[in-house]
């Protein structure tokens, strides 16, 4: 690790809901910051103005919150010592950079319209050519300052004529820099073309303002996605050509995120496709196919807990060793180091996610479950004071995967059973359990017996084995195989509540065998 002080950024685009593949970034570089004793910022890339959306920069702020991933500096969080952080308003010094790199020969003004160069497109490809680059080989042929006399360029300059500023690639160079994910890269720079780094509105692209920023915020670790590996060798260059070697951050390029087939990068539109959200929070936004406004469903929404989606996210791409899967925010802190991170792209198993939400929900204490349950448990009818509803809590949870399960799983504990697992009921019923039932159940005062002896002396009572006679009672019971224990359910429903059901449901029994 470099001697410099962990200053990391998460830089998202204010253009939509916050993908997940964006959501690991953030988390990747939230760990490496925590571990490090060092800082996390929040810095909002918003030079695309065409592509700017209302409403996602606090969608992204709401979302690192949600996600217990907090920046500790940046928009919404706190200024520091290099506010502001949103790149729009810092407009006004990016433009010096670009010129100082014009003045020392490593950009120039481009005053093609865009006209011209589709044309000039165009008459490459006729000529065999299919891709054709603005590069140091077809510079010349276009309208630059490379390519036009110093005299004509400054009149264009001075008459105001629109223009942007391109980096200035060199020829047939090789661009070599340590990648901490994938060691040594090397690029060579006849591959590459001439990138625009200042456009005409003034706006700064993406490779010079990333540059800037990284370097006045003294940030020591560039943490970015997989698809940022080939423009690299152009920000290695911009640090070099500005003097700023010795504030070049480590660069680490994250491994795509795959479809669960592992064919592709997995898009919003997959995660549609497959039917589990591509987002942590819902996103409202406008189809323009149908221009009708869309909800995307959030994990939030869907039931996930934060700390479960952390979890699942963290283990994307990157393994501390060995076969423990659970792991707190603060182990994962404590183990995570980029060298660990794989390079091949990791594959998005949505099962997995929910496995990860039903560990993270079974851990969870019932009181806590009765806390977050409690209004739409009411909302249903069900009324319980807080000691049976942390009861109820503890029977469902068992079957549960998400938060949102655990009031429809048990309605049957709070309202009458409306179907039967009549198959079940059909092999396992025997006459002489209702007959043994009437006579058991004559003359009991079911107020002074607990609820488990109940059962068990019904069971005794009726002379069958327990193969025979449970799978009647829990069907009785739950009106399925699956659910609680049936002495669980005796005590849950206590003593009068198991008799009143068990009557109903053998009655009911006895009509359909």
């Amino acid at each position: 690790m470099s001697e410099r002080r962990v200053r990391v950024r998460f830089a998202p685009s204010p253009t939509g809901g916050l993908h997940i593949g964006g959501v690991r970034t953030a988390l990747f570089n939230y760990l490496l910051a925590k571990k490090h004793g060092g800082d996390f910022i929040l810095r909002i890339e918003d030079t695309d103005q065409t592509r700017f959306v209302a409403g996602a920069e606090d969608y992204i702020v709401e979302s690192l919150k949600w996600c217990g991933i907090a920046p500790n500096e940046g928009i919404g969080f706190g200024d520091g010592p290099h506010a502001p952080y949103r790149q729009s308003e810092r407009k006004p010094m990016y433009r010096q950079y670009a010129e100082k790199l014009v003045a020392s020969g490593h950009a120039y003004y481009a005053f093609d319209t865009k006209e011209e160069q589709d044309k000039w497109k165009e008459d490459m490809k006729a000529q065999g050519i299919s891709s054709p680059q603005y590069n140091a080989v077809n510079r010349q042929y276009l309208k630059n300052s490379e390519s036009l006399s110093a005299d004509e360029v400054k009149i264009r300059l001075e008459r105001g004529d629109e223009c942007v500023i391109r980096f200035k690639m060199p020829r047939n160079e090789d661009v070599k820099f340590h990648d901490l994910i994938r060691g040594w890269v090397t690029f060579n720079t006849s591959q590459l073309d001439d990138k625009v780094l200042l456009k005409k509105d003034g706006m700064p692209t993406y490779h010079l303002a990333h540059v800037v920023d990284d370097a006045l915020m003294d940030i020591s670790h560039a943490i970015r996605g997989e698809e940022w590996l080939p423009s690299a060798p152009l920000h290695v260059l911009c640090f070099k050509a500005l003097g700023w070697e010795d504030r070049m951050p480590q660069y680490a390029h994250l491994p795509l995120i795959l479809r669960p087939d592992g064919k592709g990068k997995l898009s919003k539109r997959d995660c549609a496709k497959l039917g589990f959200p591509a987002v942590p929070l819902s996103w409202d936004s406008l189809n323009k196919e149908t221009n009708q406004m869309e909800t995307s469903e959030g994990y939030r929404e869907r039931g996930f807990f934060p700390d479960a989606f952390m979890n699942f996210l963290a283990l994307l791409g990157w393994n501390p060793g060995g076969d423990k899967e659970i792991m707190s925010m603060d182990e994962l802190i404590e183990l995570f180091t980029l060298e660990k991170v794989h390079k091949a792209g990791a594959r998005f198993d949505y099962d997995k996610a929910k496995w990860f939400n039903q560990q993270y929900l079974k851990s969870r204490s019932n009181h806590e479950l009765a806390v977050a349950i409690k209004k739409d448990i009411h909302a249903a009818g069900f009324t319980l004071n807080d000691e049976k509803l942390e009861e109820y809590c503890g029977l469902i949870k068992e079957r549960a995967t998400f938060l949102n399960d655990l009031v429809p799983l048990g309605n049957f504990l709070y309202k009458d059973i409306a179907v039967y697992d009549i198959e079940t009921i059909k092999k396992k019923w025997k006459p002489e359990i209702k007959a043994k039932w009437d006579e058991f159940i004559s003359g009991k005062d079911l107020s002074v017996i607990a609820p488990d002896i109940f059962i068990n002396d019904f069971i005794i009572f009726t002379g069958l084995k327990t193969g025979e006679i449970m799978p009647v009672l829990r069907v009785a019971l739950a009106g399925v195989l699956q659910g609680p224990p049936v002495i669980e359910m005796a005590k849950f429903l206590e003593t009068a509540g198991t008799a009143e059901r068990l009557k109903k449901s053998f009655e009911y029994f006895e009509t359909v065998h």
